[in-house]
This record gives C-alpha cells, structure tokens and sequence, in this order.
C-alpha cells in the first residue's frame, strides 16, 4: 500500500474510534464487535486498508440538527480558524495551518467524515485582540466551532462571548488555564501545558545531570510567565537553587529581542548549571549567542517554541553550540520517533512536496481533534453548536493516532491534565537528511515529578 493510501485509511479508521471514545455515541450509533475494538495500535498497522475499514451506521442526514456553520444540502461542515499569519507567531502558525490543510485535503479526498467534507474558513488576526475578536463574531455566525484560536490572551478575551454563544473553541497556546475548570467550560486543552512541560523537562535534566543551579528568563505575558512559573515550582520541588529569576525580563519588540545582551550578561554572570529561557526563538538565538559568546557552558532549555532548528541549520554560527547545550519536551511524537502513525504522516507529507516541520504535526493534531468531535457529534445525530461542544466534552478517550499522547476530556482537571511529552535533542544530521531536525531522546516521557503534580488550576492568573 501507498504512503498516501495509508494516510487516507488512518484517517478513516480514526473516525470510526470515536464510537469507542463518546458515551453519547454508544446510544446513536449501531457498531459491531469489530468496530468497537478499533485502536491507535491498529490504525498505525502497515497492512490497514481501506477495504479493511469497517462501516457505521449514522443518522441521516435529514434527521441531524443543525443551526450554524451546516451545508446540509452539499454535506459541508465549516470550522473557524483565528490564526496569526501575519504577526509575531506568523511563521509558526502558518506551518501548523499547512499541516490542517493537508490533513483535511486528505480526509476529505477519501470520503470525509461519513460523507461529510470539512471547510476551514480562516481570519489572520495578526496576534491582534481587538481583530480576533471582531472575527470571532464573523466566524461565531458562518462556522460550527473554532478548530483554533491563536493566543491566550485573545481567546481568554473572547471566552465570556464563547459561553454565551455557546460555541466550542480549540486554543492555539498551551497555556496551563485550558485545563482549569473555572475557565475551558467552552475551550479543548490538548498537549502538556506550558506549567508542567517546565517541570517535566527540569525533571529530566535534573534526574540525568550532576546540575545545583538553574537561571531563569522569560517574556511576559501567558507563554513566558506560565512557563516561568513552571520552572520556579520545579526549582524548589528538585532543591535547585535560582541563581538568576529574570522571568518576565525579555523585552520582545515587533522588530526583534529588545535587550538580549542585558539579559545574556545577566546569565552568565550567574554562571548557571541550567538556563531555562522561554521566548520567541528570535529571542533565544540573540540571548543565547550573546552567552555562549562569552564562553558560558549549561544545558539550555524552555518552552518548545523558544528553540528553532535554524539554530543548527548549516551557516549558523551557533550550531556546534546549540547541538551540544539544548533538550526540550514537545507535546507530540517527534518525525525521528519511527512509529507507524507518524512515518505515515511524515511520508505523506514529504511526498506532497512540503518541506519538514514539526510545526506541520501540530495542524494535523488539531484537525484530528477537530475530526472526532465532529464524528461523534454526527453519531450523536446534532451539528448544532451546542451538539458540538458537547460532543467534545464528553469524550473519554481521544486518539490521536499516534501523533501525540490521547487526550481525555472528562472528569476533574488532574484526570483530564496531560502528563505525557516526548523529550528531543538538536540533531543536525537529521536536519541534513532533509527531517526535522530532532533525535528522540526519551518517548513518552513522565518525570515522577509531573506524575505526582496536583493541578489545582492555572499557574499563571491571566487577566
């Protein structure tokens, strides 16, 4: 079987899992034996095929509640997508929305989802609270849900509008709110959150490295402060002392890192076993060359987004450096991992002619996602908005196909908080050979410090 052939079935059976995964299903939905023993492990086998593909039996379409966002008549559904494609994210999330392109091309090519095709309809809000909000109430009258929302601090500002519309929404940040019951009643956390990835990668550092003192710095706002406030919890939990708390202290311009020189100077003059450093990888690349060009030596680390491959990539005069000093935790499975459902998606995406990033995985990720709500709120016989948020938040068990650790979306906020990561290292033979850029160092990873953790709600109060 084809690559693409391959894809295409994982993408059917991954539809079909719901009926395992939503209680609400099991009461619409006629299934049989085999239908009901559908797995992530047999979605990732190298023999599926799509004759393999066991059927279901949904609602007609006739009988389907609808309100917003439905073409009942050509089977279309539309989903809304604020994304930054213009602002300081814009790089990153446009290759997350090549990787949803892609991934909906390819459901919808092989029949959809129960005959219905998936639309995303997209607004670049250039970061911008006041345009995201603005488009959300476009989107909130032309789409079912909002398959993503970029920036914490725009989706906390259109949240109170969420619940009132009653309309479900997938935030773009991993910030540690979206798994706080006083705040995602309408909003999908997915992936390990900024807070515990902190204290999950320290855990491992710490547990495989003769380390006593950390440095830490950050930007502002959600991503640098709730990061920050990981780091801090796990300094203290793992006895390692802050030789320097620069957190918040990144001043991050629209033209670039407004003072990595003072922040730099700052590190080494602390002369840390560890720095963790959360930013935007311009941020990191101008901090981090400052440091090590006055011959500091540390293990450097961070939120994902603070480090980029162009930091190994052939020319940059950091990447024998960068190569040696970083670790970092990513929430989903590396391309180096090698398993069946990532080396299908990695395949297929190459083979369309579309250049290596991780980045790629994060969209196919929140199409996933956005896929089996949408299938359970078929089965379920209600595409209204509402159907769809409670369709969502009734999921036991999203599979994720293998490109990143299941996600649970009942129960309290320590059952449904992700615990999972894959620990990476800069490889830039990798990076050569035309991947990504990334050796997998330790897959499926839970540092005992994150596994004993007690989420209570969000490290970092955001107004």
């Amino acid at each position: 079987m084809s690559m693409k052939t391959r894809w295409f079935a994982i993408l059917l059976v991954m539809g079909l899992v719901v009926a395992a995964c939503s209680p609400a299903a099991d009461e619409t939905t006629a299934t049989t034996e085999a239908e009901t023993t559908v797995t992530t492990e047999a979605a990732e086998t190298p023999d599926t095929t799509e004759a393999e593909t066991p059927e279901t039996t949904e609602p007609a379409d006739d009988m389907i509640l609808t309100d917003v966002g439905v073409d009942v008549d050509n089977k279309v559904i539309k989903v809304g997508y604020l994304s930054d494609l213009s602002g300081p994210f814009a790089a990153l999330v446009g290759a997350i929305n090549v990787g949803a392109e892609f991934y909906w091309t390819q459901l919808n090519a092989a029949g959809g989802i129960a005959g219905w095709t998936v639309e995303m309809v997209v607004r670049d809000t250039g970061y911008d609270a006041t345009l995201h909000t603005q488009f959300y109430e476009e989107l909130s009258e032309e789409t079912v849900m909002i398959g993503q929302s970029t920036g914490s601090p725009q989706t906390v500002g259109i949240n109170e509008a969420l619940q009132a519309d009653g309309v479900l929404a997938i935030p773009l940040t991993w910030y540690s709110g979206w798994s706080d019951d006083s705040i995602n009643s309408n909003l999908i956390h997915h992936g390990m959150n900024y807070c515990v990835e902190a204290q999950n990668i320290l855990g491992y550092i710490s547990d495989n490295n003769d380390v006593s003192t950390i440095a830490i710095a950050s930007i502002g706002g959600d991503y640098g402060l709730d990061s920050a406030a990981g780091a801090a919890q796990a300094a203290a939990a793992l006895g390692l002392e802050v030789v320097y708390d620069g957190t918040g202290a990144i001043v991050a311009l629209p033209e670039g890192p407004g003072n990595p020189d003072e922040i730099a100077n700052a590190i080494v003059k602390a002369d840390p076993d560890i720095v963790f450093l959360t930013g935007r990888s311009q941020d990191t690349e101008a901090i981090y060359s400052a440091a090590v060009g006055q011959g500091l030596e540390a293990t450097w680390t961070g939120a994902f987004p603070t480090y980029s491959p162009r930091f190994i990539a052939p020319g940059s005069p950091i990447a024998e450096q960068a190569a040696r000093d970083f670790i970092l935790n990513i929430p989903w499975t590396p391309w180096a991992a090698g398993t069946d459902g990532i080396n299908a998606f990695k395949e297929a995406v190459l083979g369309a002619g579309i250049p290596a990033t991780e980045f790629y995985t994060e969209g196919a990720l929140e199409a996933t996602i956005i896929h089996q709500i949408l299938a359970a709120a078929i089965a379920n016989g209600d595409l209204t908005q509402g159907g769809v948020l409670s369709a969502a938040k009734s999921i036991e068990n999203m599979d994720l196909g293998g490109l990143a650790p299941n996600e649970v979306y009942v129960g309290d906020m320590n059952a449904q908080l992700q615990r999972v990561a894959n620990i990476v290292a800069p490889d830039p033979e990798d990076l050569l050979a035309g991947g990504t850029g990334f050796s997998l160092v330790e897959a499926n990873y839970t540092n005992p410090l994150v596994a004993d953790y007690d989420f209570t709600g969000a490290c970092y109060a955001l107004g």
